[in-house]
């Protein structure tokens, strides 16, 4: 996908928003060296805002809104996920929704190929 004028005016968006929503913070919680990223049962505001970010980036992506070369230039969306993907996974057992977070993760397996 070539990236366009529409795509940076949505993408600052996002960054605007993420900027209201913590994710600066919340990415430097997650990124700490005592945050466990294998206890999914762990509630985390941090995990809770990287996981609502991850999700919403997601879906423009998927619906194309939005290229994924532009948002994996900033955005490190394999090693967010990396981080909160065994909360993810937990949530959507402890839920029964298999579609929780389902963007996030197909953003993840974007980047990791």
């Amino acid at each position: 996908m070539t990236v366009t004028y529409e795509d940076a005016k949505i993408f600052i968006d996002l960054v605007r928003w993420s900027t209201e929503m913590g994710l600066n913070e919340a990415l430097t919680e997650i990124y700490a060296d005592d945050f466990d990223a294998t206890d999914g049962s762990i509630d985390s505001p941090a995990a809770r805002t990287v996981l609502a970010f991850g999700e919403t980036a997601g879906a423009l992506v998927k619906h194309n809104v939005l290229a994924f070369e532009l948002l994996s230039d900033l955005f490190w969306i394999e090693g967010m996920w990396a981080k909160v993907g065994a909360r993810a996974r937990f949530v959507r057992e402890h839920q029964g929704e298999p579609r929780l977070y389902e963007h996030f993760e197909a953003l993840a397996a974007m980047a990791a190929s």
